[in-house]
């Protein structure tokens, strides 16, 4: 049994703080100092978290963060269907970095889709030494003879690029005008920079505004006229993880809208063209693309607003802002869907929670999922006792304590492994949400387990349907009958002869 149900907010707030001591102990004094500013026990009416956020990890601690290269190819640009995305360096992260997500798309994969694929530019020695320019120039001819339907490139710059100053701005230039204005766009997410791939979101950011939008806006006398409508939108941050988006989209257009972009789960270059011409952009994961947004809503007029899909009481709330930009026609749509689905959100919750109620969840995701599953879990009953980020900001974690966790609650900044492990064990939640690195951890010390990045292979957990397959997954996790005979191997008492050999 958790302890949290056991306890009085007071109880739970100090043996929080108790906790947060006792991990720091283990540390050389320095370190424990720069570790106790991303720990924190939540104080309700405080304006934020009270950690630290976006620092550099400390050297020799284990952390789960990604570099700026996975941030831009991994995560904003990789899921664009109709590009092809080269690795440009080393083959490791090229290989490391391949289908690593389940970004859903529609498509012929290698003849108009290739997010499944890998194109790296598989630097050697000789490469370090003489730069890379002419092979990049190279490759690009070679994915114009060998696949002729894609709308467009980026080279994804891997460390070396930068240490060696090769110019992927002047290649990519030169051959956008050799191929008759083709879209090329270079990308400067070496992984050296930055503390994490946070820094990776926002240079992708940057060149879309600068090598798609810019160019587009250029050449737009040159293209046929766009026939907007009063009702037009444009998803943005979504990457159709086991096919978020379409969930999303399917609500969006029930109540009277037209999605004319959704990006970058199952997006296109055409849509990335056309989002500019949006009425609202409608953004689902805030650390990675409100950037852009921002830019759009500078330089375009075009407004914005975060939405979140998980959970019914989260998509209402939601469903209604986004209808708020709009006229009654709109809001009466709104509700109209919100009405229409309240059967299923009945079922479900009259199934699951009371398998669910009271059960409590510590969760450790990158993005926005820290904050914006927690209503997903409080409406079957859960409770969650601590989250935090992997590379969030500190805007991240206004937002989890103006809106989302509750007095007490456990905060941990880019916690390390170690942490981590002693977080859970002591309080001892029903249930840990995660990444893969973190699995098979947590599996072993007895605790059930959900892979909060991908969905653990399920999903998806977007909509109304999604909060159905969201359930249905928590409750499969935590009511296994597995874990009756399964324990952590503490409290399983070693065989004789392990003994006898000691």
């Amino acid at each position: 049994m958790s302890l949290a149900k056991t306890e009085s907010v007071a109880d739970i707030k100090a043996r929080n703080k108790e906790l947060i001591e006792e991990v720091l102990t283990v540390y050389p004094e320095k370190t424990a100092k720069r570790r106790a500013k991303h720990l924190n026990v939540h104080e309700a009416g405080k304006s934020d978290c009270g950690v630290k956020s976006n620092i550099k990890s400390i050297p020799g601690v284990m952390t789960i963060r990604g570099c700026a290269y996975a941030g831009s190819k991994g995560v904003v640009w990789g899921p664009i269907k109709d590009m092809i995305h080269i690795s440009h360096g080393p083959v490791g992260c090229g290989q490391y970095s391949w289908a690593a997500r389940r970004n859903y798309y529609i498509g012929m994969t290698g003849v108009d889709s290739f997010v499944t694929m890998q194109f790296t530019s598989d630097f050697q020695e000789k490469d370090i030494v003489f730069g890379g320019d002419k092979k990049l120039a190279k490759i690009i001819d070679e994915i114009e003879e060998l696949f002729p339907l894609n709308r467009g490139i980026t080279v994804q710059s891997e460390c070396p690029i930068g240490l060696i100053g090769d110019d992927i701005e002047a290649v990519s230039r030169n051959k956008s005008k050799e191929y008759g204005g083709k879209t090329i766009v270079p990308v400067r997410c070496e992984g050296f920079r930055g503390v994490s791939q946070s820094l990776g979101h926002h240079i992708a950011n940057d060149a879309v505004r600068d090598w798609i939008f810019d160019k587009a806006e250029a050449a737009a006398g040159d293209k046929p006229v766009f026939t907007s409508t009063p009702y037009d939108v444009a998803i943005i941050g979504d990457y159709n993880i086991g096919g978020d988006a379409w969930s999303s989209r399917i609500l969006l257009e029930e109540m009277g809208l037209r999605v004319i972009a959704q990006w970058s789960g199952d997006g296109t270059l055409a849509e990335l063209e056309a989002t500019p011409r949006a009425k609202l952009n409608v953004l689902h994961c805030y650390r990675s693309m409100n950037y852009i947004s921002r830019h759009m809503e500078e330089k375009y007029g075009v407004p914005w607003c975060e939405y979140n899909f998980f959970g019914p009481t989260k998509i209402a709330e939601s469903l209604r802002k986004i209808a708020s930009f709009f006229d009654d026609t709109i809001k009466e749509g709104a509700e109209r869907v919100i009405a229409k689905y309240q059967p299923l959100v009945d079922a479900v919750i009259a199934k699951y929670r009371p398998r669910l109620e009271g059960r409590t969840v510590m969760l450790f995701v990158g993005g926005l999922r820290p904050r914006h599953v927690i209503g997903a879990y409080e409406d079957l009953g859960m409770e969650v006792v601590g989250t935090g980020y992997e590379f969030g900001h500190n805007d991240d974690y206004q937002r989890t304590a103006q809106h989302y966790v509750k007095d007490g609650t456990l905060i941990y900044d880019d916690v390390t492994g170690y942490e981590f492990e002693k977080f859970v064990e002591r309080i001892q939640p029903d249930l840990v949400g995660s990444g893969i690195k973190e699995k098979y951890v947590f599996q072993k010390m007895g605790v059930p387990f959900r892979q909060m990045h991908s969905w653990d292979y399920s999903g998806p957990y977007h909509g109304y349907d999604g909060f159905a397959i969201f359930a249905r997954d928590m409750d499969m996790a935590i009511n296994s009958p597995i874990w009756k005979k399964t324990g952590a191997p503490w409290k399983t008492a070693p065989a004789p002869g392990l003994l006898a050999a000691e």
